[in-house]
């Protein structure tokens, strides 16, 4: 037996409307032909070339007064940097030449809305053409609640200091079953879309993510990229979509799952699930984003057969993956992920947050030089 895709199904695909039947299907389905439809949506969608972003992660504590289990980040003795170190980490990023900084931490007990507009400030003081992508949905509900304003008045606020864009982390799941076990007091799902939502209409775009490969169903990830499109149809203020595979060293739920006998996704099982997220999402978000950090460099290559347009960005410091386990490294130089794009047989281009391309003259002539 060697089932095809129905026309129906493809049907659906083509019109942004795949169902969540349609997605179990897929999944039942030998994996090449769920990869060559994805390809193809791909193709006709962005083309055949692959973006990346020279960017630097700053993490300004490993502090966080959160409870999730599957965190390996987390050091309530740890570090919380300054301003100045955090302005120091930017230059060492521009001199690199970064055109965005991500800027994340822990949950810190005692600050509020004005600790995280004093960041964005100082860093648009110094650099203004420096892109801010910072502080998850969850951070921004926290600053509300610290400082006893509403979550519309902190976007503002973060977004009248500077604030670009925000990454659509601590999405996690977004199934509340799964919330109460491994992130008790993290946003609930409608929470999130709350934040969300509204950081939308206040004209700061985001990210979506996605951190599968825990205790999560195969249906709860469906319904998790089903309501990414439904927020998406609504707000149009997402730019791209991430599946983040779950790491599952040094941390409470991973330690758990390897008593048990399970480990990281197979990597058949990554690539369905960015075959299917480039399906589900057919006309309604156009890039599909690999996170190499997660996947390793080799994978993260198969996936651009498997729906995915993007590879992310050069990261020059990723601590929360590493800290899990991750073993495939904090930084890839522009030349090195243009090295993987070209010997895909794809168009590599370097973009800044928001998909717009940044002509990298420096890093084309060299690799001509290497292809030579």
């Amino acid at each position: 037996m060697n089932p095809t895709i129905p026309d129906d199904i493809i049907e659906r695909a083509y019109e942004g409307m795949t169902t969540k039947e349609d997605a179990l299907f897929l999944l039942t389905i030998p994996p090449f032909k769920l990869f060559e439809f994805a390809d193809r949506l791909r193709q006709e969608t962005v083309g055949d070339t692959v973006t990346y972003v020279v960017n630097r992660n700053i993490n300004f504590t490993n502090r966080c007064m959160g409870t999730c289990g599957f965190c390996a980040f987390k050091d309530n003795t740890g570090y919380i940097l300054e301003i100045p170190q955090i302005l120091e980490k930017v230059r060492e990023a521009e001199s690199l030449g970064a055109t965005e900084v991500c800027i994340q931490g822990g949950l810190l007990p005692n600050v509020d809305i004005n600790f995280y507009t004093d960041i964005i400030k100082a860093v648009k003081a110094e650099f203004p053409h420096i892109h801010t992508h910072a502080f998850s949905p969850m951070e921004v509900y926290h600053a509300a609640k610290q400082s006893n304003i509403t979550v519309e008045e902190a976007l503002m606020r973060l977004k009248d200091a500077g604030l670009d864009t925000m990454p659509g982390t601590a999405a996690e799941i977004l199934s509340d079953r799964v919330r109460k076990i491994i992130c008790p007091s993290k946003l609930k799902t409608d929470e999130w879309v709350d934040v969300i939502t509204k950081a939308h209409k206040a004209g700061i775009s985001t990210t979506a993510t996605i951190m599968y490969g825990h205790i999560e169903t195969v249906e709860e990830r469906i319904d998790h990229i089903m309501i990414i499109r439904e927020i998406q149809k609504e707000t149009g203020g997402f730019h791209e979509f991430v599946p983040l595979t779950f790491m599952p060293y040094n941390n409470k739920v991973g330690n758990e799952m390897i008593k048990a006998g399970r480990y990281a996704t197979p990597g058949i099982e990554d690539l369905q699930l960015y075959a299917l997220a480039r399906i589900i999402l057919n006309t309604h978000i156009k890039n599909i984003q690999a996170s190499w950090v997660k996947l390793g460099k080799k994978l993260a290559q198969v996936a651009l057969f498997c729906g995915v347009n993007d590879l992310g960005g050069t990261l020059m410091e990723e601590k929360i993956s590493s800290s899990a386990g991750s073993t495939n490294g904090q930084f890839m130089s522009a030349q090195e992920l243009e090295w993987f794009i070209v010997s895909s047989g794809r168009q590599a281009l370097q973009r800044n947050t928001a998909y717009k391309p940044i002509i990298n003259t420096s890093t084309q002539s060299q690799m001509k030089l290497k292809i030579a």
